[in-house]
């Protein structure tokens, strides 16, 4: 089998000019495609539909019929294989062609009269039914049995007499029935007339590749063009088993990938992958256009007149003025400048994963979950906990991420030794970087945060030139385990931006082992081992002091 060239027309310049150079004495050869492999990326996918068919020789146009209408078609390429040489012209999507018109008066008549048959029809139904009707109640009420004198009759008077009523009875049910089966034909016939004068064009787009074949051969094509209408988003599912004293906690850590389309077209056992490549975001990075600082434009004298009037006018449907964007700067408008397992390959710039076997994913059923990699990781287990907002400990484990594939933002489902404990999100993470998991809440540590001192006043020597605030607090960690433990309480010390503004540590807090954690300011933490039922305190204390005329707030950062 010889390779065939690929061709990237895409331009409608070009294809006009291919369709009228062309030799107008091209055969159409319809062919049916198959949806073959699908990748689907965070914002969209690319398809790839297979045809298959027996080339003549000479110049054809391939017709396919079945294509979405959502598809790029700009996007279109086509490559195969053929057993003998053949080049491949023009590439062309169109929309569906119109319908034919429908001779709408001739139908019309064609239904008037079926209805009117089927009225002719009820009315030898209504006719069987009281004949039958009135033999069974003939039956029911005569005196067979007895004559006119009250003498009894002979038994063959009354064999005729049921035979009679039966006679009656059977030529009305055979009646009732053939009218019935014939109400059916025409109420079909009916149906399929009232679609055919209701019909509608077709809702798949039409594709026409140009093909030139040097002999008769059987050819395998393979048209690929993107679609919008696709995502997927990650799913995680981890599983902490902590472990004994014999026993190292382990994380199991399933990555999913949600995947949901509605492209108008079924992809039916079709080889998926999923890429985390995102293509809705374009190939370049934002223009950013300068930033003019300048004093503002004094405000123009009032002036009359209808020309002002049309200026003014148009002024209020221009773009705003740069000391308008200069505002936004000041105020800090910085957004306003823009269970299957899947085999990983990880490149530079992206990683994807292929589901094996064949997997089907039908347009519009809702979301499809698939499992695309698991990994077993052995983590590092500790109690954190925030007394300041909430007392509760909570159990995190923290690892650093091995894969090369990076873990994308999304749900975890977590699990601490088989019991669903609720649900969480995932940081993105690349390799190397740490991530911290919380698995709910463990009731064998106490965690207890109390006021010692708080205390408001003034500072100074003989005149009062500053008032102050001080607060002591005491935190009481209760380990009721029968294993130490890490734990990692947090608390936040009051930030100042103003040289006014004092803010001290008191001597008589316990010193923290981070400060301004993750590069919070402010935000102290006192990370300790806490041994088998240990009680252990952390006392933190702190002073501001600020200018006597003034009054302070201390509010959470933006």
């Amino acid at each position: 089998m010889r390779r065939i060239a690929n061709c990237l027309v895409t331009t409608s310049l070009v294809l006009v000019g291919s369709l009228v150079a062309g030799p107008l004495q091209a055969a159409n050869l319809d062919a049916a495609s198959q949806v073959d492999a699908v990748t689907v990326y965070p914002d969209g996918a690319s398809v790839t539909r297979v045809i298959t068919l027996d080339l003549p020789a000479g110049d054809n146009t391939l017709i396919a019929r079945d294509f979405p209408m959502a598809l790029d078609t700009g996007s279109l390429r086509v490559e195969g294989e053929a057993g003998a040489r053949l080049t491949i012209g023009a590439i062309d999507a169109r929309q569906p062609r119109p319908v034919s018109p429908t001779n709408l008066p001739e139908i019309d008549k064609r239904i008037e009269a079926l209805r009117d048959q089927r009225e002719d029809l009820q009315g030898i139904i209504t006719s069987a039914e009281a004949r039958r009707k009135f033999a069974e109640h003939f039956a029911e009420a005569a005196p067979v049995g007895i004559g006119e004198k009250g003498e009894a009759r002979p038994v063959s008077e009354w064999r005729a007499a049921f035979s009679a009523v039966g006679d009656e009875v059977a030529t009305a049910d055979n009646a009732i029935r053939d009218a019935a089966r014939k109400q059916r034909d025409i109420d079909r016939e009916i149906v399929r007339l009232e679609a055919e004068r209701a019909a509608k064009p077709p809702s798949k787009l039409e594709v026409r590749i140009e093909l030139a074949s040097a002999a008769a051969t059987r050819a395998t094509l393979r048209v690929t063009y993107a679609v919008r209408n696709a995502r997927w988003t990650p799913l995680y599912d981890a599983r902490l088993d902590t472990g004994t004293k014999d026993r190292k906690p382990a994380i199991e850590l399933v990555r999913r990938a949600e995947i949901t389309q509605t492209t108008g077209e079924d992809w039916s056992n079709v080889a998926l992958v999923v890429s985390t490549v995102r293509v809705a975001r374009g190939g370049n990075a934002p223009d950013l256009h300068s930033l003019i600082v300048q004093y503002p434009q004094p405000p123009r004298p009032a002036m009359a007149g209808k020309l002002l009037d049309s200026v003014q006018q148009r002024s209020a449907l221009a773009p705003a003025p740069a000391a308008a964007a200069l505002e936004e700067f000041r105020l800090g408008a910085g957004t306003a400048l823009d269970e299957q397992q899947a085999t990983p390959e990880i490149g530079a710039f992206q990683a994807t994963f292929k589901v094996p076997g064949r997997v089907s994913v039908t347009a519009n059923e809702g979301a499809k979950s698939l499992r695309i990699s698991t990994a077993t990781i052995t983590p590092d287990l500790a109690i954190r906990a925030v007394p300041v907002i909430d007392p509760t400990a909570f159990l995190e484990a923290s690892f650093v991420q091995a894969d090369d594939a990076p873990l994308l933002p999304g749900l975890v489902s977590i699990y601490r030794d088989g019991i669903f404990v609720g649900r969480s999100r995932m940081a993105t993470a690349a390799k190397d970087e740490t991530v911290r998991l919380g698995f709910g809440a463990d009731d064998k540590v106490k965690i207890e945060r109390a006021v010692v001192k708080r205390n408001e006043g003034s500072a100074g020597l003989i005149v009062t030139t500053s008032k102050t605030d001080e607060r002591a607090f005491k935190t009481t960690v209760r380990n009721g385990h029968d294993f130490p433990i890490k734990v990692a309480i947090q608390d936040q010390l009051p930030v100042s931006e103003n040289d006014d503004i004092v803010v001290e540590m008191l001597p008589s807090s316990t010193p923290a082992t981070t400060t301004n954690l993750r590069d919070k300011r402010g935000v102290l933490e006192w990370a300790f081992e806490a041994k088998a039922g240990e009680v252990r305190d952390v006392n933190f204390a702190w002073r501001l002091r600020w200018p006597k005329d003034k009054g302070v707030v201390m509010v959470p950062a933006g």
